[in-house]
């Protein structure tokens, strides 16, 4: 991964919500078909001059610090998605690239719910909704 896309790379992962630096980890990686993954070592420190800058406020919850987009951010991050979406030369078959991402975007919502104070009913309710999309994609396999 070229070494001026990260900082772009790293803001558009913050358009699908607020993440702890892991977790934008997780997104990268999976946007990238598996074939890239920052290191903390590069996360961290490009999160914190975003708060510096004022494109990303941190705060904490459930003892991690957790990132954000401001209106500033979230504008940036807009502005640079188209570019910084671009198949690069590590990138997965295009086909199978949102595909993939939207994989990703499932376990991370799962994480979300399986780390959160959810009621034991909202617990059953995330269950159903994996085995029913994993259910699903079975059903297409078998139609084709």
């Amino acid at each position: 991964m070229r070494r001026g896309r990260v900082p772009n790379l790293l803001l558009t992962a913050l358009l699908d919500g607020p993440a702890h630096g892991y977790e934008l980890m997780d997104r990268l990686e999976a946007s990238s078909g598996g074939t890239w993954r920052p290191s903390p070592g590069s996360v961290y420190p490009l999160l914190q001059s975003f708060v510096d800058s004022g494109l990303v406020e941190g705060r904490e919850a459930q003892g991690r610090k957790v990132f954000a987009l401001t209106e500033a951010g979230r504008e940036h991050a807009l502005q640079q998605r188209d570019g910084a979406a671009e198949p690069g030369p590590y990138s997965p078959d295009v086909h199978h690239s949102p595909l993939r991402t939207e994989m990703e975007r499932l376990k991370a919502a799962a994480r979300q719910v399986s780390a959160s104070e959810a009621s034991p009913e909202q617990l059953e309710e995330a269950i159903a909704a994996v085995r029913g999309a994993r259910q699903t994609l079975y059903r297409i396999l078998m139609d084709q």
